[in-house]
């Protein structure tokens, strides 16, 4: 199948309701990043079609483990999950955070190109960034393991706010060196079409003072 349809079912499969112009402006995406990715390296991912597996379907199936506030997605890399889930749910505020230049730059020229209207970009590392402005949702994607990630971020979650953390196959060992204020709520096994790999969600909360 060619990556139009492949994300159509994709789409459909994992049971989703989008705008009518989101995959359409996800291809866009995805023909951007193919086009940097030639001289900026951005993805080591290089086929059309596995693009659309491991990067725009796996950020889908995050969707509905979303709420309603700001999303700040750490570690973004090439906008993914952030800018997916920004042209996927365009009431939704997404930040993407990443400390690479080169990544950035793509990010920035991507929201511009594409008028991801509700996402903004920041090049920094996540412990330089002031705590003045905090999110109710902090998701990471392969960002770091789980005690890095929650330690790394922890001054930016806002009161009652969550971590998505996807992760690959579980290690419980990640989980036992969790702080001890934190506290995994729940564990998602994400169902990627076409990707016969381990795909996990986990939800963490601070545990209530």
């Amino acid at each position: 199948m060619q990556p139009p349809q492949i994300l159509a079912e994709g789409i459909k499969t994992l049971g989703l309701s989008l705008p009518a112009e989101a995959p359409a402006r996800l291809l866009a995406y995805q023909a951007e990043l193919l086009k940097w990715n030639s001289a900026y390296n951005l993805t080591a991912i290089r086929d059309p079609q596995a693009m659309v597996t491991r990067h725009l379907l796996d950020s889908l199936s995050l969707l509905p483990l979303l709420n309603d506030g700001t999303l700040l997605d750490v570690g973004s890399g090439a906008g993914l999950p952030a800018l997916v889930l920004a042209i996927a749910r365009p009431e939704l505020p997404v930040v993407a955070l990443d400390s690479n230049g080169k990544k950035a730059r793509f990010m920035r020229h991507a929201v511009r190109a594409l008028h991801i209207d509700n996402a903004r970009v920041i090049e920094g590392r996540v412990e330089d960034l002031a705590s003045g402005e905090t999110f109710p949702q902090i998701v990471s994607r392969a960002f770091a393991r789980l005690a890095d990630f929650v330690s790394l971020t922890r001054h930016l979650l806002a009161p009652g706010g969550q971590w998505v953390a996807m992760k690959g196959k579980l290690d419980a060992g990640e989980r036992a060196a969790l702080p001890a204020d934190c506290q995994v709520q729940a564990t998602h096994r994400l169902q990627v079409p076409g990707l016969n790999e381990d795909r996990h969600a986990l939800l963490l909360t601070l545990k209530s003072q």
